[in-house]
């Protein structure tokens, strides 16, 4: 499908914000964990209805497939939805796509974002435990390759590692996507 065209979401791929999404026969002797991706908010937002839009955001890696509840009436809308994917290759991409919510006709798009998740998962290698609250591990700087707004630290924080990002969307004429990333272990998963 071609970027920036009208899509429909069906019912089928509806998943509640807290279950995990993947092939049923992943093992996990090939997972090497979880990443929970919240997605918090996004800022002035395209306007795709009269005066406003109504969004939810689609999160896609390899073949999972989550998505936020809509928001109606809203540009800057606050979702504070955690959506938690399994990672069996770091190097697969994470795929951020904001539409906006049609009732009688296909939902449009609102943009999208590509977010690598690997800085992030280098930086799990180094085994924080015992640094101080609020240690930044790693800092990863705009370019042309990402989707940042700005740098992005990955930290030590409560106990875990996190990293707080502001995403650019894509193919649209205005639009940004606070989001965080948290890494979640499994017992018995691969290591990293």
């Amino acid at each position: 499908m071609a970027a920036g065209s009208p899509r429909k979401e069906s019912s089928m791929q509806e998943h509640s914000s807290s279950s995990v999404v993947g092939p049923t026969d992943m093992g996990m002797d090939k997972m090497l964990g979880l990443v929970r991706i919240r997605i918090k908010r996004g800022l002035n937002l395209a306007v795709r209805d009269v005066r406003s839009s109504d969004p939810y955001v689609v999160v896609r890696m390899g073949t999972q497939r989550m998505k936020t509840r809509v928001i109606r009436k809203d540009v800057n809308p606050e979702w504070n939805e955690d959506l938690t994917l399994s990672v069996t290759n770091p190097e697969e991409p994470v795929f951020i796509e904001v539409y906006d919510h049609d009732t009688f006709s296909m939902d449009d798009s609102m943009g999208n974002a590509e977010l690598d998740i690997q800085p992030f998962v280098e930086a799990l290698k180094i085994q924080p435990r015992g640094l101080p609250n609020g240690t930044r591990i790693k800092t990863i700087q705009p370019s042309r390759s990402n989707c940042l707004v700005e740098e992005s630290s990955v930290v030590w924080r409560d106990g875990k590692i996190m990293q707080d990002m502001c995403l650019r969307l894509k193919n649209v004429e205005c639009g940004e996507l606070q989001v965080q990333l948290q890494w979640v272990d499994l017992p018995g998963s691969r290591a990293l």
